[in-house]
This record gives C-alpha cells, sequence and structure tokens, in this order.
C-alpha cells in the first residue's frame, strides 16, 4: 500500500474531521459495542476499568479487525479494484460475532451511504450489489479526499473513540470530566494502533474477541439496556 507525504490541504481536513464526527447522522451514538453488557457483567464500575476496557478493544479489536479493514480498503477504492473492496466488505460481514455487531455495521454503513448520497451525487453506482458495511463506506468517502492512508484510519479510530466514550459516560455512568481523560489516553494510544492495522495484511487481519461475542450477545436480552449493542 502507498501512502501520501505532505501536510494535508485545509480543505482535506476538514472533510476528514467532519467524516469521523459522532454528530453525523448515521447512529454510532447508539452502539456501546459491548461495553453496556461489560458495565453490567464484567464490573466496569469506575473510569480506570472503563478506559482499559476500551483501552483493549481498541488494540485487541479494532485494530486488528476494522481498522485494518480501512487501511486496505482506502487504497483499493484509491485503485478501483472492486474485487478487492468486495472481499473486504465480506470479511467484515463474515466475521461479525453477534446479531447485534452484523446489524450495526450493516446498519452504519447504509446510513453513511445515504448521507454520501446527499453530498456526493455520483457515488451511488460505487455501491451497487453490496450491503455496504460501515468501515468500507467510511473507507471510500476517506479516499476521496486527499489525505494520507494513515490520516483516514487515525480519523476513523478517533471517531469510533469518541463514541465508546460516549457510551461509557452514560452507562458507567461518568462525568463528562472523566470522559475527556480516558479520550486523552486513547488519542494517545490510537497512532501505535493504526500503525499496526496499516502493516497487517490479509493473514494477519483478525476478528476474534470471544468474551466480547458473548457479552454482546447477552445484551440482546439485557435488562433496562440504553445501547443497540
Amino acid at each position: 500500500m502507498t501512502d501520501t507525504a505532505g501536510a494535508l490541504p485545509a480543505a482535506s481536513l476538514l472533510q476528514l474531521i467532519w467524516l469521523a464526527s459522532p454528530a453525523l447522522p448515521i447512529g454510532g451514538f447508539s452502539y456501546s459495542e459491548g461495553l453496556e453488557a461489560g458495565v453490567e457483567w464484567a464490573g466496569l464500575d469506575s473510569e480506570a476499568r472503563a478506559a482499559d476496557w476500551i483501552a483493549d478493544q481498541l488494540h485487541l479489536g479494532l485494530a486488528r479487525g476494522d481498522l485494518a479493514v480501512v487501511a486496505q480498503a482506502i487504497a483499493a477504492w484509491r485503485s478501483a479494484d472492486a474485487a478487492r473492496i468486495a472481499a473486504l466488505n465480506a470479511w467484515v460481514l463474515q466475521t461479525r460475532e453477534s446479531t447485534e455487531f452484523l446489524l450495526q455495521t450493516e446498519q452504519m454503513g447504509r446510513s453513511f451511504v445515504e448521507w454520501l448520497k446527499l453530498h456526493h451525487g455520483d457515488v451511488a453506482a460505487q455501491f451497487e450489489g453490496l450491503a455496504i458495511t460501515y468501515p468500507v463506506a467510511f473507507a471510500f468517502a476517506a479516499a476521496r479526499t486527499q489525505a494520507s492512508l494513515r490520516d483516514g484510519c487515525l480519523a476513523f479510530a478517533f471517531g469510533w473513540a469518541e463514541n465508546m466514550i460516549g457510551a461509557a459516560v452514560k452507562s458507567v455512568p461518568l462525568g463528562q470530566s472523566a470522559g475527556q481523560r480516558m479520550l486523552g489516553r486513547l488519542a494517545q494510544e490510537i497512532p501505535t494502533a493504526v500503525d499496526h492495522a496499516i502493516a497487517l495484511d490479509d493473514d494477519a487481519r483478525q476478528a476474534f474477541s470471544p468474551m466480547l461475542a458473548v457479552y454482546s450477545a447477552r445484551h440482546e436480552t439485557q435488562y433496562s439496556r440504553l445501547f443497540r449493542s
């Protein structure tokens, strides 16, 4: 995979920030990705425990799976490699370990594409025949900016981190200052996770977090839940 060097033009930087914003109307704020179940059954009752959980999820889950897909899909979109894009999208669908996780990537991917259509009228044909997943949809949008592959991955990871911190603040619960401390920690760890993700090839990429999958499955019947996963 190739990358581009140099300062990112202001317009592309703003596009990238926009793509990663939790305010984007794609529903990311409505998912906790198993964290709400972790509060119930894994004792995530403090800032420290929730921060450790999310950091582990960053390095053991996101970096080895979806973030690696984003890196590879950005390159595939830029080279117009339709077969590669379809294969990466299929991998995401096939590796969701619970019904909730599958519904999340499908719903967020579909909503992201609909949002893109409002701003880029020429995108519809790019997704014909694909039940597009969120990482692949995000990669498409990032590929259309002048951002480097690494910058695109950093934006994806930070957007994920903001959503996860929002879920922790609401479900543990925690105060806003605690959430900002946790986000500051993740901001320090994200570059390492991104570099790891970019270095992975198809044989090293994985989606295997069995206990998280168990918690996600249990979340489907969790009493008084706030989030969709």
